[in-house]
C-alpha cells in the first residue's frame, strides 16, 4: 500500500468517527433491563484523578518519529503513581506495541491517531491462543496480561496498520487495486491469486495447517514463517475490569479486539472497522469471558462482527472456561460475515447471552451459530430479540453443526434427500446447541430466511422463533432438529417459499404463514421425522402444499 492512500484512509476514518461517537442513551442501570437470567453486576473500571500527556516523555506526533519508548515511559510513570490517565493528544503518533498495566486509562483525545509501526521486527513472537488453539503469534499492538482496572477511552483512532500484514485475495479487489498492491511490493502465491507481504508470509500460508507449534520460540522453522503469524490488534488476556469506550479501532492485522479469559468487561461507543476484504478481519472476538456488556457500538469489518468463542477442540475443553453472562444491546453492524455469531470455536461452552435492539445491514449472514464434530461444548440459554436486518447476502438466521459439510438437497424422494447416515457416538467432542430463544426478528431482504442444521447424534434442541417477519428469496430448512417452536412467523417471498424438514422431531408450527403470492410448500422427509404439528397455518394438504416422503408416517404429522 502506498502511504498517501494510507494517510487518506486515516483522515476519512476520523471524519466518520467524529459523527459516530455521540453519547449513548443507555445508562449502566438500563443495560440490565429485560435480561432473562441472573448475573453479577459488571464492575466498571475507575481511575485516580491523575493524568499526564505522552509529550511529557518526549513523544512527537508527526507520524514519523517512533514513540514506543515514550509511551512505555508514560505508562510506567502513571502506574508508579498509583494509576490514572495517559493522554495521547491530537496528532499522528507512530509506535510499536503498547503494553497496558493495571490502573491505566489510555486516553486518545479528539484528533489523535495512534498509528502502529509497519516494521515486523517491532513485534516479536509470543505464545498465545489464536482461533481457540495454543499457538505462536507476533506481539499484539496493544496487549495486557493479568492486569486489573484498565481502559482505552476517548475519541481518537487506533490504527493497526493491518494492510502491511494481511494477505489479499485477487478476487476481492478491482484490477486497479490489485495492480497497485503488486507495485507496493510483496510476493504472489504460486497460482497468482493471492498477495503476501513477504516470502515468509507466503511460506507460512503454505505449511501452517501441518506445522507443529509445540516447538521452542527460537525454532528456525517457526522464525521462518513469523511474518505469517499476524497478531490480533488488541489482546487482553486474563484481565479484570476492562473498559473500552469511545475510540475507533481499525485496520487490524488479524482480529480487531480479542478479550480472552477476562472478567468484568465493558465495550461501548466504539467504531470498529476493517476493509471488507480483510482476511480474519473480525471485529470483536469475545473468548472465554464472563460478566460482559457490549452496547452502542458500530461494526464494519471483513469477517464476523460480534463473535462469541470459548476455545477450540481439546485446547478449549482443557481450558474449560465458558463465555457467559453477556449483554449485547443497540449495536449496528454493516459489512461482516455475521452480525451476531457464536462459534465455531465454542469447546468451553457459551451460555447466558442476551442480544437485543441491534441492526445488521448488508452482512453476509445475520444471526449465526456454527460448530462441528470435534468441538464439544454446550451453547445454551441464548436470548435474542428486537433485531432488524436488511440486505442479508445468505441466511438471515443460520445454525450449522455440520459447519463446512454437505446438506440434504430436498428432492421429493428420500434417495435424493439422503445425507451422511453414519452413526456417531456422543462423546466429549460432540457439540450441543440448545435453549435458544429468538423474538421480534425483522428481515427485509435475504437469500434465505433461516437454516437450522444439527447433527444426527446431537440434534439442535429447543430453538424458538416468535413474532417475526422474514422477507427472503427462500424459506426455512430444518435438519436434525428436536423440540423447535415457531409462533406467529411470517415468510414473505417473491418467488417460492418452502418449509423443508429432514429428520425433524417434535416441531411445533403455530400461526406460521407465507405471503399469498408465494408458491408455498412444505416438504417433510427423513425416516427419523416424527411429531410435527401445524396450527393455524395457511397451507393445506388438500391443496397439495404439503409433500411427505414415503418414509414419513402420516400419523406423525398433524394439522389443527
Amino acid at each position: 500500500m502506498q502511504y498517501p492512500i494510507k494517510i487518506l484512509f486515516v483522515i476519512l476514518s476520523f471524519s466518520i468517527n467524529v459523527n459516530a461517537q455521540m453519547p449513548g442513551k443507555l445508562t449502566t442501570k438500563e443495560i440490565y433491563n429485560d435480561v432473562e437470567f441472573s448475573m453479577p453486576k459488571v464492575k466498571e473500571a475507575v481511575f485516580p484523578d491523575y493524568k499526564i500527556s505522552v509529550t511529557e516523555f518526549g513523544a512527537i506526533g508527526d507520524g514519523i518519529y517512533k514513540n514506543t519508548t515514550a509511551i512505555k515511559s508514560a505508562i510506567k510513570h502513571v502506574s508508579d503513581k498509583g494509576g490514572g490517565k495517559v493522554v495521547v493528544p491530537a496528532g499522528i503518533w507512530l509506535t510499536g506495541p503498547i503494553t497496558l498495566k493495571s490502573n491505566i486509562n489510555l486516553h486518545l483525545e479528539s484528533g489523535a491517531v495512534l498509528l502502529f509501526s509497519r516494521d515486523f521486527n517491532d513485534y516479536p513472537l509470543q505464545k498465545v491462543s489464536f482461533e481457540g488453539l495454543n499457538s505462536y503469534r507476533c506481539t499484539s499492538p496493544i496487549n495486557a496480561l493479568g492486569e486489573t482496572n484498565i481502559a482505552i477511552t476517548g475519541f481518537g483512532i487506533i490504527d493497526g496498520s493491518g494492510d502491511a500484514w494481511r494477505p489479499v485475495k485477487k478476487m476481492k479487489m478491482t484490477e486497479a487495486q490489485w495492480l497497485g498492491l503488486i507495485k507496493s511490493g510483496g510476493v504472489l502465491s504460486n497460482d497468482g491469486q493471492m498477495w503476501f507481504p513477504s516470502l515468509g508470509a507466503k511460506k507460512g500460508n503454505e505449511i501452517v495447517s501441518k506445522f507443529n507449534f509445540q516447538v521452542e520460540i527460537d525454532n528456525p522453522d517457526l522464525l521462518a514463517i513469523k511474518d505469517f503469524l499476524r497478531p490480533v490488534m488488541v489482546s487482553l488476556v486474563e484481565c479484570k475490569q476492562i473498559l473500552l469506550d469511545g475510540p475507533t479501532f481499525q485496520n487490524s492485522p488479524a482480529w480487531n479486539l480479542h478479550p480472552l479469559m477476562c472478567e468484568d468487561v465493558i465495550i461501548r461507543n466504539l467504531s470498529i472497522r476493517n476493509p471488507w476484504y480483510s482476511q480474519n478481519g473480525d471485529g470483536l472476538d469475545l473468548e472465554s469471558c464472563k460478566n460482559v456488556m457490549i452496547y452502542e457500538n458500530t461494526f464494519d469489518v471483513g469477517d464476523d462482527a460480534i463473535c462469541l468463542k470459548s476455545g477450540k477442540d481439546k485446547d478449549g475443553r482443557d481450558r474449560n472456561f465458558a463465555t457467559e453472562n453477556v449483554i449485547i444491546k443497540k449495536n449496528t453492524v454493516y459489512h461482516g460475515h455475521g452480525g451476531f455469531v457464536v462459534g465455531s470455536e465454542m469447546s468451553g461452552s457459551v451460555r447466558n447471552i442476551h442480544v437485543s435492539d441491534c441492526s445488521f445491514i448488508g452482512t453476509d449472514m445475520g444471526i449465526r451459530f456454527k460448530s462441528t464434530r470435534g468441538r464439544g461444548g454446550i451453547v445454551e440459554n441464548i436470548f435474542i430479540s428486537n433485531i432488524n436486518m436488511t440486505n442479508i447476502v445468505t441466511e438471515a438466521i443460520g445454525f450449522n453443526l455440520f459447519y463446512g459439510k454437505n446438506v440434504p438437497n430436498f428432492e421429493d424422494d428420500d434417495k435424493g434427500a439422503s445425507v451422511e447416515e453414519k452413526q456417531y457416538q456422543i462423546t466429549e467432542e460432540t457439540p450441543s446447541f440448545q435453549n435458544i430463544f429468538m423474538e421480534n426478528i425483522q428481515v427485509v431482504g435475504a437469500a434465505k430466511a433461516a437454516f437450522f442444521m444439527g447433527l444426527p447424534e446431537m440434534n439442535l434442541k429447543n430453538i424458538h422463533l416468535k413474532n417475526s417477519m422474514l422477507k427472503a428469496d427462500q424459506g426455512i430448512d430444518i435438519i436434525d432438529s428436536d423440540g423447535m417452536q415457531f409462533t406467529n412467523v411470517k415468510i414473505i417471498s417473491s418467488n417460492s417459499a418452502e418449509l423443508q424438514i429432514y429428520n425433524g422431531k417434535n416441531l411445533d408450527f403455530n400461526a406460521v404463514s407465507f405471503n399469498k403470492k408465494a408458491d408455498a410448500k412444505v416438504k417433510i422427509l427423513g425416516n427419523k421425522t416424527k411429531n410435527i404439528s401445524f396450527k393455524k397455518t395457511d397451507f393445506k394438504t388438500s391443496e397439495k402444499q404439503v409433500v411427505f416422503s414415503k418414509k414419513v408416517k402420516s400419523s406423525e404429522i398433524t394439522f389443527h
